[in-house]
């Protein structure tokens, strides 16, 4: 006799870990270069030039809050935190794997807003699911996958800084760590950065154009603006000076900073999860929409780092796991 329980009310462990994957990879198209998509043992596609892969995990808990997130948020920012590795590499974005762990007792309703929010994101990033795997978990696991591919480019690598060049920045910068400290004390305003929080809005394209451009080295600002460029000063052997006025200070930034009694351009210096892209660029080679915000130094005989109007950042510095 069917079951006339809604949707709404049933779990995971009463559809089962084959009715999530139907749910998941329901009425999806595959383009003409995935010759095998979800369903066989591995996907079968083609790539145009080198192949780029990247992963990340989400972590109920550490990445995101279900009281604070949907599952449709969450399914977004689970691809656009990786989508952002290959934007921050110039390649262009091909196709995708998710691995989603998840609680028995989770309602179906959820894991389909995400799998919403999956398929949302990729369309926007212009990625294709094409496989994963599911399975049962203490709790939600998001880990995702990205293949790209360099169509006859080639790939923008952190250590390529030259001294001369110019730091340039695209996309939001403080908006995701100004909503998490919104978020952090109960509030749900200002909406513009909650929802940057919720969903990083990154900045789609602007890596291939960044590389068109010539660009030296680029990242994506997952960790924070200061700590990230410290892996490309780390890696290129350079010093990275950054221009305090160079930087716009939004109006919800300001908010949360003067609610919170923060300083607002240490939410732009150093907060994460924005997924912006920061690169270095021979001089007058930064491509429209890209703001020049520092520039690119010799290390001589100090060690590479970033500094801000000349000296060391005084402020908090950006995220790192495990650290106490």
């Amino acid at each position: 006799m069917p079951s006339t329980t809604s949707s709404h009310a049933r779990t995971v462990a009463d559809v089962g870990e084959f009715g999530i994957i139907a749910d998941i990879v329901r009425d999806l198209s595959m383009p003409p270069a995935v010759a095998t998509g979800p369903g066989d043992d591995s996907a079968v596609f083609l790539v145009n030039g080198s192949a780029v892969m990247s992963t990340d995990m989400l972590v109920e808990g550490v990445h995101f809050r279900r009281d604070w997130s949907s599952g449709t948020e969450i399914g977004r920012k689970a691809v656009a935190v990786n989508a952002a590795d290959l934007e921050a590499m110039g390649v262009t974005p091909l196709v995708m794997n998710v691995g989603l762990g998840v609680p028995g007792d989770l309602p179906v309703q959820w894991v389909h807003d995400v799998a919403t929010g999956l398929r949302a994101e990729a369309d926007a990033a212009g990625l294709t699911l094409v496989g994963g795997d599911t399975t049962s978990a203490r709790d939600v696991t998001l880990c995702v996958t990205v293949i790209g591919q360099t169509e006859g480019r080639e790939p923008v690598p952190r250590s390529g800084a030259r001294a001369g060049d110019v730091v340039a920045c695209r996309g939001r910068l403080g908006w995701a760590a100004a909503g998490l400290a919104a978020l952090g004390r109960g509030f749900r305003s200002p909406r513009a950065a909650v929802d940057s929080q919720r969903v990083p809005l990154v900045p789609y394209g602007a890596g291939r154009q960044a590389a068109r451009a010539g660009a030296t080295a680029m990242i994506d600002v997952s960790d924070g603006l200061i700590a990230d460029l410290g892996h490309i000063a780390d890696a290129s052997d350079v010093r990275i000076d950054l221009r305090s006025d160079a930087f716009e200070l939004p109006d919800p930034v300001r908010a949360v900073a003067a609610a919170t009694g923060k300083d607002p351009l240490g939410f732009v210096l150093t907060g994460g999860e924005d997924h912006a892209l920061a690169a270095t660029f021979p001089a007058g080679a930064v491509p429209d929409g890209w703001v020049e915000v520092g520039a690119v130094a010799e290390t001589d005989g100090t060690a590479p780092g970033v500094t801000v109007d000349g000296a060391a950042w005084s402020g908090e510095g950006g995220w790192e796991h495990f650290r106490a």
